[in-house]
């Protein structure tokens, strides 16, 4: 072998070692995206679960108070009937009763709202709403992670392969699914733009 020739093999052999070097750190890239990508997804779906459950609680809470003060309602309607339906009642009788309604009627407005605990009917909903609002955003950031962490996993290997098989087109097309893949993540986050056929 002349030494033009042994140089020559240096030269591609740098050249080849420096693109491997290269395609190794943008893999490393690229599994550090789907770490991230793959917390995200998990936090999405635990938000999701989560914002479920307390939107749940809340309705059944606010059924509970909605039963509870249709109960009231229909027991002051009993009392007023007696009231005017039993016109010998004692002035101690007539007191309680009016003692009993104040109370009834009371409560009714105190299960309607309740700000000071945040437990009245119109807190509940609105409670109930809000937690309905957070599980759906975490449903939409959902799909976008998912895809994302799939196109970052192909994306991976391809470029693993390339750098084996030497097949340099293989490592653009990981690059670019990558890429993508890595903006998907990003929408997943900041929910920037809308693709209607991943929501």
């Amino acid at each position: 072998m002349k030494a033009d020739e042994a140089t020559e093999m240096m030269e591609v052999e740098k050249h080849e070692n420096k693109t491997k070097q290269k395609l190794a750190i943008i893999i490393a890239f690229f599994a550090m995206l789907l770490a991230i990508t793959g917390l995200g997804g998990q936090n999405a779906g635990k938000e999701t679960l989560n914002n479920n459950i307390l939107a749940s609680n809340a309705f059944n809470f606010y059924q509970a108070k909605n039963i509870r003060q249709t109960s009231l309602i229909l027991a002051a309607d009993e009392i007023e009937l007696a009231w005017n339906s039993t016109p010998g009642l004692t002035p101690e009788a007539k007191d309680a009763l009016a003692k009993k309604l104040a109370s009834y009627k009371a409560t009714v407005a105190r299960y309607e709202s309740e700000p000071d605990t945040g437990e009245g009917k119109k807190e509940l909903l609105a409670r109930a709403r809000t937690h309905e609002e957070a599980r759906d955003h975490a449903m939409k950031q959902d799909p976008y992670f998912d895809y994302a962490e799939a196109l970052l996993q192909i994306a991976i290997v391809l470029i693993s392969v390339s750098m084996i098989a030497e097949i340099i087109w293989l490592a653009f097309m990981g690059v670019g699914l990558g890429a993508v893949g890595a903006l998907l993540m990003v929408n997943g986050f900041t929910l920037l733009v809308d693709i209607p056929w991943l929501g």
